[in-house]
């Protein structure tokens, strides 16, 4: 039993090991590393939350594979990426930059935050003030006094 448990722990633990297929793998052991970085900064467009590294998907393997073609072509890291997101959209990097029309995304949390924050503290003040009862006017007065004596 606990021989199972540990056969199923190594296979969950090493499931993304087994997205980067053999055939992918540069031979030389440098670029291999630098192209798995580069691979654990994209998004798997099929997958969503997963790098390219990690998924067995088609296109992820597509993706591993056109990194490794612009690493062996001599591009940066930078250049790499770069190619990438012109290619699939920002939307495929993990970490979004915090740049142009990104920078609203960013601090729309906070702000939807401080938004929320100051509604609840007005709201919260003028409950605690109360509505100012308003005066009755003297025939409103004898009229309730009437309806009290009833």
């Amino acid at each position: 039993m606990i021989r199972q448990l540990l056969f199923v722990l190594c296979l969950v633990m090493a499931g993304p090991v087994f997205a980067v297929q053999p055939d992918e793998v540069l031979p030389d052991p440098a670029m291999e590393a630098r192209a798995r970085e580069i691979s654990r900064e994209l998004r798997c467009l099929v997958c969503r939350n997963e790098s390219i590294d990690e998924s067995h998907a088609d296109l992820a393997r597509d993706m591993r594979l056109l990194v490794r073609e612009r690493l062996v072509a001599g591009d940066s890291d930078q250049d790499v990426l770069a190619y990438i997101v012109e290619r699939y959209g920002e939307y495929v990097l993990l970490r979004p930059t915090t740049q142009g029309t990104n920078l609203a995304l960013w601090l729309a949390g906070p702000a939807m935050l401080l938004v929320a924050l100051g509604s609840a503290a007005v709201y919260l003040r003028r409950r605690r003030q109360g509505v100012a009862a308003e005066q009755l006017s003297p025939e409103e007065e004898a009229r309730l006094r009437e309806i009290l004596k009833e």
